[in-house]
């Protein structure tokens, strides 16, 4: 019998560079399950539906919680995020190793439903370079580039919480990537030892 594909999860305040990361290690031909999220926001110029995110309207979004169709969900910046169960699942019961890029409210909400996931926070050098990286990817209003850039800093501190923190320092994105690939790999080899925290809050 085939064993079950192991879950992870990346994470990390918004404008760290979990796009960029994920995007790489695709590159790199990981044989990983990535999967896409779905949101309620409005898609940005360059997303692709189905790549980048699964779009939905609040009605749909709304329908498919009844459904308990997400392994989480959370309300952020105003728009609705959820990582859809079904894939997931399927995936690992194929053996096929997952990897979900999540906030930290979802990073959570995942170590509460599946409590063998192994939880990675994506972290910058520091607070004036995660805000440099907002700024420059001017995505957002002026309002909206603050409440993100506050919410940011108050995240940086749940790092202690992750299994595992990697830090994605300007122009080595390779690095970043290379030591989350690391983990993965060591993570098949090794006995399960996570970090409770996330999920009791302590």
């Amino acid at each position: 019998m085939r064993d079950k594909g192991q879950l992870f999860v990346l994470s990390g305040p918004s404008g760290v560079g979990k796009d960029a990361v994920l995007s790489l290690m695709r590159e790199n031909g990981l044989p990983l399950h990535f999967t896409v999220t779905a949101t309620t926001r409005p898609q940005r110029l360059n997303e692709v539906d189905g790549v980048d995110y699964f779009f939905y309207s609040d009605s749909e979004f709304a329908a498919m919680m009844v459904d308990n169709a997400f392994l989480e969900s959370a309300i952020v910046y105003g728009y609705r995020y959820g990582v859809p169960k079904g894939p997931v699942n399927q995936a690992r019961d194929q053996g096929i190793d997952v990897i979900i890029k999540a906030d930290i409210q979802g990073a959570a909400s995942i170590r509460t439903e599946a409590p063998d996931a192994v939880l990675i926070f994506l972290e910058p050098p520091d607070i004036p370079e995660l805000t440099r990286r907002l700024t420059e990817r001017m995505t957002e209003s002026s309002d909206a580039l603050k409440i993100r850039i506050a919410t940011a800093q108050r995240e940086m501190v749940e790092g202690s919480k992750f299994d595992h923190r990697v830090v994605n320092h300007n122009g080595r994105l390779d690095d970043a990537v290379a030591e989350i690939e690391q983990i993965i790999s060591d993570a098949k080899s090794q006995p399960s030892q996570h970090n409770q925290n996330l999920e009791t809050g302590d």
